[in-house]
C-alpha cells in the first residue's frame, strides 16, 4: 500500500479537525476531549501546510537547476 500524500494527509487533517471542532461542544469530558483532538489536529495540518510549501519550493529549485537558471555563486 503506497503511502498517503501530503495534500491527502491536509485533506484527512482538516475534515478531523472540523468534526472534532463540531463534538467539542458536548457537555462534560467528552466535549474537553473532542476539544484537544480538535487543536491537534489543527496543529497537524499546519505542520502539513509548512510540509506542503516546503515540497513545492523544493520542486521548484530542482526545475531551476534542471533549467541552469542557478544564480551566479559569490567566491568567498
Amino acid at each position: 500500500m503506497e503511502d498517503p500524500t501530503t495534500e491527502e494527509l491536509r485533506i484527512i487533517q482538516k475534515h478531523r479537525e472540523a468534526e472534532e471542532r463540531e463534538r467539542a461542544g458536548e457537555p462534560g469530558v467528552e466535549g474537553e476531549k473532542h476539544g484537544r483532538r480538535a487543536e491537534r489536529a489543527e496543529y497537524l495540518r499546519a505542520k502539513l501546510e509548512e510540509r506542503a510549501r516546503a515540497e513545492e519550493e523544493a520542486a521548484a529549485g530542482d526545475r531551476d537547476r534542471a533549467e541552469g537558471s542557478d544564480p551566479p555563486t559569490e567566491d568567498a
